[in-house]
């Protein structure tokens, strides 16, 4: 499976008024995996007016937003951000990142999983 199907089912266009101009909802997160003993990061570039639907993680977990401006909601509480910014995700949170400007966006979690077509399977809930 190619990368950007195994997130495509995370990442959706904003539900706003740029959908009456035609942005499409298909685009390429671009994700890179990024494994180091026990630690596993995924890259993904969320375009301007795009979003990773709320989900959520049996243990916390970092974030981080290397580029870009976005809104996370976590539990309801939403924070805007501007990179460069490192971001704490509890345990059980269910969590949404909202993408105002083009941004580049790193998961950092612990898991011995290394391979990229299971890696999703093994950190998603739902």
């Amino acid at each position: 499976m190619r990368d950007s199907a195994v997130v495509s089912h995370l990442l959706h266009a904003v539900q706003s008024p740029i959908e009456s101009i035609g942005m499409s909802i298909d685009f390429d997160p671009c994700v890179v995996h990024h494994f180091a003993a026990g630690v596993y990061a995924k890259q993904m570039t969320l375009p301007a007016n795009h979003f990773a639907v709320k989900h959520s993680h049996s243990y916390d977990h970092l974030s981080i937003l290397a580029q870009g401006r976005v809104t996370v909601d976590i539990d309801g509480r939403v924070t805007e951000y501007t990179a460069p910014a490192c971001i704490t995700i509890k345990a059980g949170a269910k969590h949404r990142i909202v993408a105002h400007e083009d941004a580049v966006w790193f998961c950092i979690h612990a898991t011995d999983e290394t391979d990229p077509n299971k890696v999703d399977e093994v950190l998603i809930g739902g």
